[in-house]
């Protein structure tokens, strides 16, 4: 019997064990069948997107024959991580480029995913109201991509979320007012879209919002009062919008608030009273907008502001009284208000003041001396105010100073010799005030120079030689309207990067230096209303100056409109003998002076060479944008709304790397901005591109090199400011006929000469030298006055000295030199070939596919003229029969012969330069001496002329 109860027993634990053994795998099996729901869904995510992204994926990957933990669990892939039941639960991709959409994203079967973050990927497409499936979802982050369409009415259904965040993509349509039901959000950031509409009330509902970011959309109407629920906001952004009305008194109930940015709005009435009740303020921008009255109280105790912008308003007040002592204080913009009052010495205590800007109010007293106990300021603008007295000698221990601007005063006295010891001084505006007394020559020791302007003032005695050391020098020299006396420096020829040069209205004699004809980017010129005699300098930009820029002179002479012809240097009569002595003696001294100057000049210039700072960096925690003589931040938004936030219909251009807009900024000036596609800045090559432009063109200025005005470097949003050229791109005028017609010989060849200039100063005149690249059409643009300019420097390469100058392939199918796609070595014959195809089309008012299919190949001869470019042609055939005239673009008329012995030149530069042996190209600067040189007319008409005999024709040169 016992025997018998034992076996009993033993079956009984036998079954139970065997029962919780199938029970562990049933367990166990549907655990696996779970986590191959979620994985077979990922897969065919995955299946939908680029091959790129699904290389980057690699590890997504499946394969139950493979029993390593890797192959048969999601939880080791890219990005993936799971929950303690081996189920997905959060997957973050972020800055992987991810290129593809959603709409094979099966939500539902991610039941247990909490956190979805894919910004800062390439994402297109909608944003599918499945999403909503993901109940357990409490971060939901599809930032920084490009979704388009509207925002799914369903989101308002997860209710779980914390942190829901859609900035920067191209989103539009209004905000669905089911947001307000997600109670638990304490993030919302639906930033840098095109959303419409009035802000949603419903968003008071979200008691627990810490940050809501609203900003650079089209929102309209005002803000609702519903805002002032929020009381546990910090941070509240709502600036570049289109809102208006006044403020809530809700507002008031915000104490909490660290950060405002209100600013480029149209909002009305007062500032909020109780803006900084809570004591933890610390930016607060209000700019670009419509208040009114004064400046509430707690902003005058709110010690904790580090940044406060309230320029642009209808703000009234004393602003003397108004505000108090900032500790933390960073930066600070007043400007055009209605403050009276007087500058404060209190500011001088601010001792982390970096930027004080008080411009444009009814500001009187005097220039508080201290000022110069915030030894940070680097940026001070007090100008078109009523401030009398003195310019502080104290300013000169600023030595962080970069901008003073103190024009439209009544300033007296002279300037403080000191400012020339400031290291960084680079922005002087004094004009429009009552100076007197010398310039300083101390001003010439400022070595960063870039714009100094001190007209309409009462300075005497003579220009200071000193004045041609600031070699910098480019925006503009304005002396004008003073008592300046004597003859004009020649040193100011050494300023070869000066745009503007004024000295009118002075009482100046004797004749225009001869260095001038150096200063090959001066674009506007006035020397006016002085005794100047003499010849006119022969520079492109005193040759086009209206006539009005010479008037009221003693006797300017030149070959130009409105003056008279210049008489002959030295008679032939009786005595011409003697004249000609006392003429050439000093005039060769004078030479060997040049010489020994100019070579001085080389080797400071060659020693002053910039390089851009090496804190081009980005991440998403720093940025950098610079835009010269402006506030970045101010342009940043400008640009934004000039652009309806880079709306398509302002696009006038797009390339590889980005896509240029058309913008007209509030103060009146147009620009072209050419942002970086989203998609490629995080590639590093493409990063090196943007900054390969930036660095390229801070280190040139050229009348014929496109000017950058500025950049923006910033995580995923960058772009460079250019100088707007109405007429755009070479490709563009070819391409449609009427503008082509427009486009006569004469213009042509000044492109071509254009082109030729800039090329020769990157090649030659700068150290190191510079390749381009990337020479096409698309990359040549024209201004109003048919003046070229080049641009993109995208793909620019700083020469090395050694021989180590090799890269990937770059550049403009069609134009890139053949043997970089063997050698990979960049030199500048490569560009020297871009240049020679560019010159046949616009020679042929097309590409010039059928004469370069298979370039000729010319080998270099001896010639008896050293400026000469003698070539020899073998293998023409299919050219052979081609006359010259059907070369030329059919849609103008046939050249007059002066031009065509131009044109004749050109055409064979260019297939010079098109030589498919890098060995036998001219360089820019033969090329340069070959376009300068003067030749006898062509021996017979172009109709007769064979394109062979033009590339044989040995063109003879004229002697002077």
């Amino acid at each position: 019997m016992r025997t018998m109860l034992f076996k009993v027993f033993s079956f009984l634990i036998l079954l139970l064990m065997m029962m919780m053994m199938m029970l562990i795998l049933s367990c166990s099996a549907s655990v696996s069948s779970a986590q191959e729901f979620e994985m077979e869904a990922l897969l065919k995510w995955k299946r939908s997107l680029s091959d790129q992204s699904q290389s980057v994926l690699s590890s997504w990957n499946f394969d139950p024959r493979n029993t390593s933990s890797s192959a048969i669990s999601p939880c080791s892939w890219l990005g993936i991580s799971c929950n303690d039941a081996g189920s997905i639960a959060r997957i973050n991709l972020t800055y992987v480029e991810l290129e593809g959409t959603l709409d094979e994203f099966d939500f539902s079967a991610l039941s247990n995913l909490s956190s979805l973050d894919l910004h800062y990927n390439a994402l297109t497409g909608k944003i599918p109201p499945e999403i909503s499936n993901l109940s357990k979802l409490t971060i939901l982050n599809l930032g920084y991509n490009q979704f388009h369409g509207y925002i799914p009415k369903e989101i308002g259904n997860m209710i779980e979320l914390n942190v829901l965040s859609f900035s920067n993509n191209l989103l539009s349509g209004s905000v669905p007012a089911g947001i307000g039901n997600l109670t638990n959000l304490s993030v919302l950031k639906l930033a840098n879209n095109y959303l419409s509409g009035s802000i949603p009330p419903q968003l008071g509902k979200l008691r627990s919002l810490i940050e809501l970011r609203l900003n650079l959309n089209n929102f309209t109407s005002s803000i609702p009062s519903s805002i002032g629920d929020l009381t546990s906001l910090k941070v509240l952004s709502l600036y570049g919008n289109q809102l208006s009305g006044p403020l809530p008194q809700e507002i008031n109930k915000l104490t909490n608030l660290t950060l405002i940015f209100l600013s480029n709005n149209s909002i009305s009435g007062l500032l909020p009273e109780n803006i900084c009740h809570g004591g933890i303020l610390e930016d607060f921008c209000a700019s670009n907008n419509l208040f009114t009255g004064t400046v509430p109280k707690g902003l005058k105790n709110c010690t904790t502001l580090t940044r406060l912008r309230l320029d642009r308003n209808n703000l009234t007040g004393n602003i003397s009284e108004d505000f108090g002592v900032y500790p933390k204080l960073d930066y600070v913009d007043l400007s055009y208000n209605n403050f009276v009052g007087e500058v404060s010495p209190n500011w001088g205590k601010c001792r982390l003041l970096t930027s004080l800007k008080i411009s444009n109010n009814y500001v009187t007293g005097v220039i508080p001396s201290e000022l110069a106990d915030a030894s940070l300021l680097h940026f001070i603008d007090l100008s078109s105010n009523n401030l009398e007295g003195i310019i502080p000698n104290e300013l000169g221990k600023l030595k962080s100073l970069f901008n003073l601007t103190l024009s439209n005063n009544n300033l007296h006295g002279s300037i403080p010799p000191e400012l020339g010891m400031l290291p960084d001084l680079a922005y002087i505006d004094l004009a429009a005030n009552n100076l007197s007394g010398m310039i300083p020559k101390q001003l010439g020791d400022c070595s960063k120079m870039l714009y100094l302007k001190l007209s309409n003032n009462d300075f005497s005695e003579g220009i200071p030689v000193e004045l041609g050391n600031l070699v910098s020098l480019q925006v503009e020299l304005d002396l004008s309207r003073n008592s300046l006396s004597g003859e004009i420096p020649w040193q100011l020829g050494n300023l070869v990067k000066l745009e503007i040069l004024n000295l009118s209205h002075n009482n100046f004699t004797g004749s225009i230096p001869s260095t001038f004809d150096q200063m090959q980017s001066l674009r506007l010129v006035d020397l006016s209303y002085n005794g100047l005699e003499g010849p006119i300098p022969d520079n492109k930009a005193f040759r086009e100056a209206p006539s009005e820029a010479f008037t009221h002179n003693k006797g300017l002479c030149g070959n130009y409109t409105g003056l008279k012809i210049c008489p002959p240097p030295f008679n032939n009569g009786k005595g011409g003998s003697n004249s000609l002595v006392l003429i050439l003696v000093p005039l060769s001294a004078a030479s060997f002076i040049w010489v020994i100057f100019i070579g001085v000049f080389c080797i400071l210039k060659t020693k002053r060479r910039n390089k851009i700072s090496n804190k081009l960096v980005d991440s998403q925690h720093q940025n950098l944008f610079k835009v010269w003589s402006y506030d970045g931040k101010l342009v940043y938004a400008d640009i934004k709304v000039a652009t309806e936030g880079f709306n398509s219909k302002y696009c006038i251009g797009v390339g590889g790397h980005g896509s240029v807009y058309k913008a007209k900024l509030s103060t009146g000036q147009v620009v072209a901005v050419k942002k970086l596609h989203q998609i490629h800045y995080s590639k590093l090559e493409d990063q090196k591109t943007f900054e390969s432009e930036i660095q390229a063109l801070s280190k040139i200025r050229h009348r014929n090199i496109v000017k950058l005005h500025g950049f923006c470097l910033q995580a995923r949003q960058s772009f460079l400011v250019y100088e707007y050229l109405e007429r755009g791109s070479l490709a563009k005028i070819l391409g449609k006929d009427e503008q082509a017609k427009e486009l006569d010989w004469t213009r042509r060849i000044n492109v071509v000469k254009g082109i030729v200039n800039a090329l020769f100063y990157m090649h030659h005149d700068c150290t190191p030298p510079i390749v381009h690249r990337d020479i096409s059409s698309n990359n040549i643009l024209v201004d109003g006055n048919y003046e070229a300019r080049v641009s993109d420097f995208g793909t620019a390469r700083l020469m090395k000295n050694d021989s180590s100058n090799w890269t990937g392939l770059a550049g403009t199918y069609g134009y890139i030199a053949p043997e970089l796609a063997y050698t990979m070595k960049v030199t500048e014959k490569c560009d020297v070939y871009s240049f020679g195809v560019v010159t046949l089309e616009i020679i042929m008012g097309h590409y010039p596919g059928e004469l370069i299919c298979s370039p000729p190949s010319f080998s270099s001869t001896s010639s008896s003229s050293s400026s000469s470019i003698a070539l020899s042609l073998s293998g023409l055939n299919a050219l052979t029969n081609m006359k010259l005239k059907d070369v030329l673009d059919q849609r103008l008329q046939t050249p007059d012969p002066e031009l065509a012995d131009e044109i004749v030149t050109i055409i064979k530069l260019a297939f010079s330069c098109i030589n498919a042996n890098p060995k036998f190209r001219p360089t820019m600067q033969q090329v340069s001496q070959e376009l300068c040189t003067r030749r006898l007319p062509l021996p017979q008409g172009l109709h007769t002329l064979a394109l062979k005999q033009v590339l044989d024709l040995d063109i003879q040169v004229v002697e002077d």
